[in-house]
Order: structure tokens, then sequence, then C-alpha cells
């Protein structure tokens, strides 16, 4: 199942990040995976959140910059190597892993992992014909 990242543009300042998550807080919004990057004076957050598109209008009226990214969670094995059960797949295909963050949490005793590639719609058919769980629904519910 395919999930909507949210990427927001922020100052690089102390309390920027803060202020986001008190809006989502505010607005009973549960971040489900986060990862931010700073490059100069700018950073990047990408959400899973458990209602993206209310996230998205929070964000908007507060006149964030916003943009929307469809990203898929994966089960991969919790030992060592176990990122290449999802990777190796993918680079067989030859799609492009862009980024991936840890989801907050597990599930069934696995690492649960975000990840946003140049193909998505191929990326699940091929991690599921390689029998890698694609997490959907239960994602939110965790």
């Amino acid at each position: 199942m395919v999930l909507k990242q949210l990427s927001v543009a922020l100052m690089n300042r102390p309390g920027e990040l803060s202020k986001l998550s008190d809006l989502l807080g505010d607005e009973g919004i549960n971040v489900r995976a986060i990862a931010a990057a700073t490059e100069a004076e700018t950073s990047v957050v990408r959400f899973v959140v458990d209602n993206p598109r209310k996230a998205l209008s929070v964000f908007q009226s507060q006149g964030y910059q916003v943009t929307t990214h469809e990203v898929f969670a994966v089960e991969a094995p919790d030992h060592p190597g176990g990122l290449n059960a999802v990777l190796k797949p993918l680079k067989e295909a030859g799609i492009n892993v862009l980024y991936l963050y840890p989801f907050i949490g597990r599930f069934h005793d696995n690492a649960v992992i975000i990840v946003g590639v140049d193909r998505t719609e191929d990326a699940i058919a091929v991690l599921q014909k390689n029998y890698i769980p694609i997490l959907q629904k239960e994602l939110y519910s965790i």
C-alpha cells in the first residue's frame, strides 16, 4: 500500500521542529515515522502521520511549504544484514532508493522501514514477489 509522506521545509534554527510537533499534537495527529535532514540554513522534515490529509491542511494553514510523496512501509528482519532483504531485490530490479527511515515502533518483532524510491508501484510489486511484507492499514493502528 502506498502511504503519503509529508515533507516540510523549515528554517534551521532552534524550536522550529518543536513548533511542527505542537501543531500536530494540538490537532490530535500522531507521528508514525519521521526523518530530518539539514542543509545549510534550511531543513527538510519527512513525516508519515496517521492523518496525512489533516496534517497537510494544518501545515499549509500555518504557511509552511509542504510537499507530498508516495512512500511505503516494509518489514525488515531485525538482525545484522537484514536490511538487504529489502535492498537487494530493489537493486536487482534497477529501482533507486531515494531515502529510507525507521517507523516509530515495531511490528511482529521486525524492524519497519519507510522507503521512498523512484518507482513506487514497481518496488512494491518486486518486494511482494520476494515475500517481503508491505504494511498497509496496520501501520496506522500500531
